[in-house]
């Protein structure tokens, strides 16, 4: 997997992550991040921008570094906290969403995050460079089919909480001091309609402007911090 950014670069040396080779601007002028690369003998080839640009035409930044694949968790990993609080996607489909739903979440200490396997973002290059590095720390877990996931986590205790402005309660008005799993929506469609029927409780953000929904990663941080808030 290609990453790249100057942050990203300092997140992944400064975790001791593995780093097959970095491709390096011959004007990149970051001499520390150079030099921990070289401290660590990781191959570095330096190359003119049209060469960067052709891996990843994004804002690079003069480096890219080729890493392993994000390894994902699974769900026993991520629910060993007493009180466990996961996250879980609902088919989210915007790779900058989900970089900042990870930061989010690894900044208010959530404890993971679940996604489907399938008709979902995956965890690439770009998501790691919009977490911010957040990704190194945040445990991901991907499954089969989120109705069945659902099921399976309120065996074990979890309350299910959704959001739909529809026949729902305002999300400053519930309890969140348990076992919990929060669902974001999809962009475009917000929630499927099976994952929509498990959930326990449904949950809303009072809208007062003229637009009636807000981007699936700042929904997500308001909610986020809620739980956390009601916790405390």
């Amino acid at each position: 997997m290609y990453v790249s950014g100057k942050n990203v670069a300092i997140e992944i040396l400064n975790n001791d992550q593995k780093v097959y080779k970095a491709f390096i601007s011959n004007k990149f002028r970051e001499k520390n991040i150079i030099l921990e690369l070289q401290k660590r003998n990781i191959s570095i080839e330096y190359v003119d921008k049209f060469y960067l640009d052709k891996i990843d035409k994004s804002n690079h930044q003069g480096i890219i570094l080729d890493v392993p694949d994000f390894k994902y968790s699974n769900i026993e990993e991520i629910i060993k906290t007493e009180n466990p609080f996961i996250v879980m996607l609902d088919h989210l489909e915007d790779p900058h969403n989900f970089g900042a739903i990870i930061r989010t979440c690894e900044a208010a200490g959530v404890d993971g995050i679940i996604i489907p396997k399938d008709r979902s973002v995956e965890v690439n290059g770009t998501v790691m460079k919009t977490s911010a590095g957040a990704l190194t720390n945040m445990s991901i877990c991907t499954v089969t089919n989120l109705n069945s996931t659902i099921k399976s986590l309120k065996k074990k205790g979890f309350w299910v909480i959704g959001s739909d402005m529809d026949n729902s309660a305002v999300y400053s008005e519930v309890d969140y001091n348990i076992p919990l799993v929060l669902v974001i929506g999809s962009e475009g469609e917000g929630m499927s309609r099976l994952v929509k029927e498990s959930c326990d409780i449904i949950v809303n953000i009072p809208m007062k402007g003229k637009i009636n929904s807000l981007n699936a990663s700042v929904a997500a941080g308001i909610l986020i911090y809620k739980v956390i808030e009601k916790r405390n």
